[in-house]
Formats: C-alpha cells, sequence, structure tokens
C-alpha cells in the first residue's frame, strides 16, 4: 500500500476539495504546480516542497451535435443479415429522400432521445420513426395507423392516445412518442430481447409469441432471425439497422447528414380557452405548416374540445407567444357551431355563412352527404370575426361525426313475408318502414321492393321529373328520368301504340 501523501494546503474556492492526482506509472505524486496563498511570505519553508496541487476536475462536454449522442448510445447488437445491404443501398441512392426525413427529424429528436434515455432504452429507437414514417406528423396507412409512431387506433386507445372529433392523439408528438416508448418497454419486457419486442411492434406481440414457440418447437433458438414471418416483418429489422449504418458513418455511403442541436426545439404552452389555430399560428409568428408540423393532432381548424388546450411551440419562440397572447383580452375563435334544421342543404349553408361546400365538408370531417342534411348535427362553421359568442357556441356545443350518406338498400318480398316481420328483420319499427317507403298502409306484397336502411332516394325535381338515386354495377347513381322518359311503352296490339306502363324503382 502506498505511503500517505503530505496534507495539502489549505485552498478555498470552486476547487477546495480536490484531491492531488497520482501519476499511475509510477504510483508516485506528481509534481505540483506553484501555490500561492496570502500567508506562504511569511511562512518559513517546509520541509517538503509538495504543498498541494490546485486543479479543475475534467468535465467532458455534451455533444453539439445530436447525431452524436444517437451514436453513443446503440445498444442493440448489429443484426447481420443480408437484407440490410439491400436497404443500405436503398436509402442511400436517394439522399434527397433521406435529407427531408433527418429534416422532418429535427424538430422531434431531441425530445425522443431524451425520453428514450430517461428510460434506459437504447437509442437506436430514436431513429425508428424514420421506418414507421419517414417522421411524418401525419402519415397514415392503409391499415389506419397514424403518426409518426404509425399508431393503429386501438393500440393508441391502449396507450392513453384519444381519438375524437376534434383531434387524434396519435398524431400528438409528445403523447404518441410515450406511448410508443412505453409500449416498447413492455414488450421488451416479455421477451428480454429488443429484436423480438421491435418485431412485435410491427407483427403484434401474439404473432411473434407464436412464431418463437414454433421456431423452438422445430430447434431453433427462437431468435428474430429464425423466425417464420411476413415480408413486412422480416424487413423491418434490416431497414432499421441500415439507417443506424448510415448514421454511424455517412461518409461510408457517400450521404451528407445534416447537424442537429443538441438542445430543446420545442416548448409546451398549455392555455385555458380554445383558440384558432391560424391565430395561433400568427402570435407565433410561424406559417401555419410550421405551427402544424410541431401541432399535427388537430383535426379541425379551431384547437378545442379539452379542458386544458395545449401546443407546442419552437423553445425561442414561447415566450414571446405568451407575451402577445397576454395583450390580448383572451384567445379567440372566428368559427362558432351551428345545428341542422330539418329541410338544410349544404350548399345553402356554404352561401349563407360566407363559404364553399368543400371547405364545409373539409373542416367538419365529411365525405359524402344525402342532399337534405340530417336535423339535429353540430356543424362548424365560420363566424363574422372573432368574438365571445363564437366561443361560447363551440364551448357549449357537442361534435359528433356527421353521418355520411348511404345509399339505401333494398329487399323484394319474397311470398309468405309480412311487412311487420320484414321491420323486425332489419331492426326498425313498421311505422318507420312505412315512412321511408311513403306508404300510408303497412302491407306487403310478393315482388314488391322496399327500402330498408333510410328513405327511398326519389325527390321532385324542378323541371318536373324526378330524380333517382339507383344501384348500376354496384355503384350508386344520380338518375333524372323526364315526364316523357318514365318507362317502358308496351304495345297493346300488333302496330298500335298501347297504354304507357310506367316502371318505377322505388
Amino acid at each position: 500500500m502506498p505511503a500517505a501523501a503530505p496534507a495539502p494546503a489549505e485552498v478555498t474556492g470552486a476547487s477546495a476539495a480536490v484531491a492531488a492526482p497520482v501519476n499511475s506509472a509510477t504510483s508516485a505524486p506528481v509534481a505540483p504546480a506553484a501555490v500561492v496563498t496570502a500567508s506562504s511570505a511569511a511562512e518559513p519553508p517546509r520541509e517538503s516542497s509538495l504543498i498541494g496541487v490546485v486543479s479543475e476536475l475534467p468535465v467532458e462536454a455534451p455533444p453539439t451535435d445530436l447525431w452524436d449522442r444517437i451514436r453513443a448510445g446503440y445498444t442493440m447488437p448489429d443484426l447481420e443479415d443480408p437484407l440490410v445491404a439491400k436497404w443500405e443501398k436503398f436509402y442511400a441512392d436517394r439522399p434527397d429522400y433521406l435529407a427531408r426525413i433527418v429534416d422532418r427529424s429535427s424538430k422531434y429528436m431531441f425530445y425522443i432521445v431524451t425520453e428514450i434515455e430517461r428510460r434506459g432504452m437504447p437509442l437506436e429507437i430514436a431513429l425508428l420513426p424514420m421506418i414507421e414514417s419517414a417522421f411524418n406528423p401525419v402519415a397514415h396507412s392503409s391499415a389506419k395507423a397514424a403518426g409518426i409512431w404509425q399508431f393503429i387506433p386501438s393500440t393508441g386507445v391502449n396507450y392513453g392516445m384519444k381519438q375524437d372529433w376534434w383531434a387524434d392523439s396519435r398524431r400528438d408528438i409528445v403523447a404518441a412518442t410515450n406511448g410508443a416508448l412505453e409500449y416498447l418497454s413492455r414488450l421488451n419486457g416479455m421477451f428480454n430481447d429488443w429484436q423480438l419486442a421491435l418485431a412485435s411492434y410491427n407483427w403484434g406481440e401474439g404473432s411473434v409469441g407464436r412464431a418463437v414457440a414454433r421456431a423452438k418447437a422445430a430447434g431453433k433458438d427462437g431468435t428474430y432471425l429464425s423466425l417464420d414471418m411476413p415480408a413486412e416483418t422480416r424487413n423491418y429489422l434490416p431497414k432499421l439497422q441500415a439507417v443506424k449504418n448510415i448514421i454511424r458513418n455517412p461518409a461510408a455511403y457517400g450521404v451528407t447528414i445534416a447537424s442537429i442541436a443538441n438542445e430543446p426545439y420545442f416548448k409546451t404552452i398549455t392555455l385555458a380557452h380554445p383558440i384558432d389555430l391560424k391565430r395561433a399560428a400568427q402570435l407565433a409568428e410561424m406559417t401555419e405548416a410550421e405551427f402544424v408540423a410541431l401541432n399535427p393532432a388537430h383535426n379541425r381548424p379551431v384547437i378545442g374540445g379539452r379542458g386544458e388546450f395545449q401546443m407546442l411551440l419552437p423553445a425561442d419562440k414561447a415566450d414571446h407567444f405568451l407575451a402577445r397572447l397576454d395583450a390580448n383580452e383572451k384567445p379567440r375563435v372566428s368559427w362558432m357551431a351551428y345545428r341542422t334544421r330539418t329541410g338544410d342543404r349544404i350548399e345553402a349553408l356554404a352561401q349563407r355563412f360566407g363559404t364553399s361546400v368543400a371547405a364545409i365538408k373539409s373542416v367538419n370531417g365529411i365525405r359524402a352527404v344525402s342532399p337534405v342534411l340530417p336535423a339535429g348535427y353540430n356543424l362548424l362553421v365560420p363566424s363574422d370575426g372573432p368574438s365571445d359568442e363564437a366561443l361560447g357556441s363551440i364551448q357549449n356545443a357537442v361534435f359528433t361525426k356527421f353521418p355520411e350518406y348511404v345509399a339505401p338498400r333494398s329487399h323484394k318480398v319474397r311470398r309468405g313475408e309480412t311487412f311487420a316481420g320484414i321491420a323486425k328483420r332489419y331492426g326498425v319499427k313498421p311505422a318507420t318502414l312505412a315512412q321511408w317507403n311513403r306508404m300510408s298502409k303497412q302491407s306487403a306484397r310478393a315482388g314488391q321492393v322496399l327500402y330498408v336502411s333510410g328513405p327511398a332516394p326519389v325527390r321532385a325535381s324542378g323541371k318536373g321529373g324526378r330524380v333517382m338515386y339507383v344501384k348500376k354495377g354496384g355503384k350508386t347513381v344520380r338518375v333524372v328520368s323526364g315526364q316523357a322518359k318514365r318507362g317502358a311503352v308496351a304495345k297493346a296490339g300488333k302496330g298500335k301504340p298501347g297504354k304507357q306502363v310506367v316502371k318505377r324503382r322505388r
């Protein structure tokens, strides 16, 4: 055991608690630097010249580029698979596409990396949205998955992502990131294998669990590469490994990866009142596109429908936004709720509120409606300007999905069927079925066609004819029939005009 070093001289200041460094090669004390204290001039020289060393502990500066932080956090074993080379080439051959992904990710990556580190997870997971959505915040798949982490509706609900008329939290950057990391942590806990956890994220834990069991039953080890799986899952981890390799050494693939500052990009602001999305962007001095990139969850032009209203703003704009907001009386909206009445038509409403049919449909999430709107539904329509009345109308209204127009289904009456029996079969009251078919009596006869899922789509036209919505070739089409062309002409005798018989589909 080496002898104890002489006690250092008393030193005041930040470096007072620093011990004397030791030469690791000889275990001998290092020659000290000169130290001058206020009392040293009056004291006689000591026998030993080693009276203390003043130095600062070396502190490693954090990386300025977030990519360096991510590279340092790679902890998953590399995937050795021929498919990796295929996807390396795919991304390397598309530098513009890769640059767009990196540019989108720059807004979200610091938050994602921070949350991953907080949970002690591999930082390769921060690259997963590159595979899932190319970091497109409004990405939507054919399987109805949404957001940068591509949650399907049911899994989103399971992980706290509310989806309603106002917003879809699967597109919320913070909510979806937290949900994805929680889900991935749970999957890793199930399999104790990050590769299987990622495969489960893509394919489902039940499917992966069964594939592992089959692989082990066949004498395999049950790891990712031993599984029999769909092509999408088979390529899933090779894609991630390819991106991981390119980020690790971009120059080796002939690409350039733009730097991302290792600092927060956004702050979260919470408001007590709804506010126009456009107005919020103006107060933050952002374009609407820039604002939506950070706040992609909102379905409507108004940030509303919650008890509190959260938004993300660039860190350097948040304080200025709040100052400008305080200069106003309170957040206001320029949209109001309109409750549809019997006989309302969407064209008339668009003209009344100074907008277009397309705008009303888009704002309210309507894809198709019947010519006459159903009564009792709330629509979001433009108001004359921001006002307390408009704000109050939205806060007091209950918005639900507007029913889309579906062509009525028909039922051809068979021998022995009764009107009441047909109504029961389709779950409606006989009176309702009679009303749909414009019948004064609740009776049915063999061969008769009854509409059983809505009113018979026939209305008077302005030119004396009729407009009918009928099925042709599997599609519902609009047919206008004039007075002279209502049906086929049947002749009563050879060469003699007979009585016109009108055949009208009901």
